[in-house]
């Protein structure tokens, strides 16, 4: 039966995947339809665009010349049913894929380049921005103490029964006799209209044989806006100490996978209730509770940080910023202090946070470099605009916040605006209100004093120079007193003004 996967899923389901927070409305009626069609999609030959690439086409008819079964498979056909972009294709073959990546390279001549990985035994043409992923048809065994298997050549039946999730062992035929056939031996559509993430075979075997697929569990769900299986949830919870022989730079990308997805909260809460966070991130899981004395409690520091990153995730597409709002209050717990009189404290958290964001970032292998800094700088100030707004504005603190905040003082702003997560909508508006101010004299000091990123217009050099010193501490300290004289307003932000300034400074030091 030929079925055209733009009515399989309707524009109704193409709204659903692209408003995830709709997905309860789904119409019953669609549920209906789904049922009607369960004992046909067996054999259901797929129609659209994008399975008639002519690449596709080629690939198919270059495994008909071989006597070579062929079927793409897993995230790319998913994907087809959710009418969502994707460029990288898996080839499954029953038998060497690499000999048919190779001919498949020839056939598409000189625009492809094709790379071998034996060892893998595995292979990859390219042409532009299409990658086409070649591997035999295998099954697959573990031991206990890895998460590599040990590998043999199977039939595609053994090769889907390996896959992680229903929802990625969809298989399509390119064979020319039987092009387009979906071969969905567990009703991994039926799951994507369900919108639940599950296993094919045993999930106790499943996460127990490579756990890094509860990571990938968690990480599909919160991509795809779908819910775990009951029986997939409950593996994950028993098996979850499993994950201790996965590396740190493997959770680490599907950490970064679930930051970068619309809603990063629903992941955080799965890896919570699942009982994965605390093995993979203590520190984060150190931000639950509410603890109560005197009558006096506090907010639940983990949620709020969830909360503050789904909104930085509304406003912007940055990694990096995203880290810097889960990261925010990371140092709350160490600076938490019980005051009679104020209540609970957290002074110089932001402080501590950012101390913590090197070891943090070392310890799950994420990146030492710019990047890292960048967290830590944003963690570092994250409280300075709301002090501002909280005292009074001046233009001495406004310009050494441009100052240290440089480039990134609008992602900084985007952060405290994303702090704000109060349930009293008036102080909410206030909040914002005094951070238009704050971003209104940024503006104006920055048109006229040009501080972002400035240095003292008077160098060292010149410094050495006019006052006949060797390299010396003192250098540094009528440096730091020219910058300090031109955040305070004392002088303009202009060579002349500061060349005075600091000869008038050395003859005071001088008499």
């Amino acid at each position: 039966m030929l079925i055209n996967v733009n009515v399989l899923f309707s524009r109704k389901s193409v709204q659903r995947y692209d408003n995830f927070s709709e997905y309860a409305n789904f119409s019953c009626d669609f549920h209906f339809f789904f049922v009607i069609l369960q004992s046909i999609l067996q054999n259901m030959l797929v129609s659209d665009p994008k399975i008639e690439n002519p690449v596709l086409r080629l690939v198919g008819e270059t495994a008909d010349r071989m006597g070579l079964e062929c079927y793409v498979i897993g995230g790319w056909v998913r994907d087809l049913f959710l009418h969502r972009p994707s460029d990288d294709i898996d080839i499954v073959v029953v038998g060497s894929g690499i000999a048919l990546a190779e001919e498949v390279a020839k056939a598409l001549g000189k625009k492809a380049h094709l790379s071998v990985f034996k060892t893998y035994g595995t292979a990859q043409v390219k042409r532009g921005e299409l990658e086409l992923e070649f591997v035999g048809a295998r099954r697959e065994s573990y031991t206990r103490d890895s998460r590599n298997p040990i590998v043999e050549d199977g039939t595609l039946q053994e090769d889907q029964n390996r896959r992680d999730f229903t929802i990625n062992a969809l298989a399509i035929c390119l064979n020319k006799e039987r092009y387009g056939e979906l071969l969905d031996p567990f009703d991994g559509i039926g799951d994507l209209e369900r919108c639940i993430i599950k296993t094919p075979l045993d999930p106790d075997i499943t996460f127990s044989d490579d756990p890094l697929r509860m990571m990938r569990a968690i990480r599909f769900a919160t991509q795809l806006g779908f819910n775990l299986d009951g029986e997939t949830f409950d593996a994950i919870a028993r098996n979850k100490e499993r994950i201790g022989i996965i590396t740190k730079e493997r959770i680490a990308e599907e950490l970064n996978k679930i930051m970068l997805s619309r809603r990063p909260s629903e992941g955080f809460i799965l890896l919570d209730k699942t009982g994965l966070l605390p093995l993979i991130f203590p520190e984060l899981a150190a931000l639950k509770g509410i603890e109560v004395k005197e009558g006096r409690g506090h907010k639940d520091v983990f949620y709020h940080t969830l909360k503050v990153l789904d909104n930085v995730a509304q406003t912007s597409d940055n990694l990096w910023l995203r880290w810097a709002a889960l990261l925010h209050d990371i140092g709350k717990p160490k600076s938490k202090a019980w005051d009679p009189q104020a209540g609970w404290t957290f002074r110089n958290h932001n402080y501590i946070g950012a101390k913590m964001v090197p070891r943090i970032f070392a310890k799950m292998k994420l990146p030492l470099n710019e990047k890292m800094e960048y967290v830590k700088k944003m963690v570092d100030l994250h409280m300075r605009p709301i002090n501002l707004i909280e005292d009074t504005v001046t233009d001495s603190a406004v310009r050494r916040l441009l100052f240290e905040a440089g480039d990134d003082i609008e992602d900084l702003m985007l952060l405290c605006d994303a702090d704000i997560t109060s349930r009293n909508e008036e102080k909410k508006a206030r909040f914002h209100q005094n951070y238009q101010l704050v971003r209104q004299k940024m503006v104006e000091l920055e048109e006229r004093d040009r501080i972002r990123n400035f240095q003292p217009p008077v160098k060292g050099d010149e410094i050495m120079e006019m006052f006949h010193l060797e390299p010396c501490s003192l250098v540094g300290e009528l440096k730091t007193a020219i910058k300090d004289a031109i955040l305070d307003g004392v002088i303009p932000n202009e060579y002349e003004a500061a060349k005075a300034f600091v000869i008038e400074l050395w003859q005071k030091k001088t008499k």
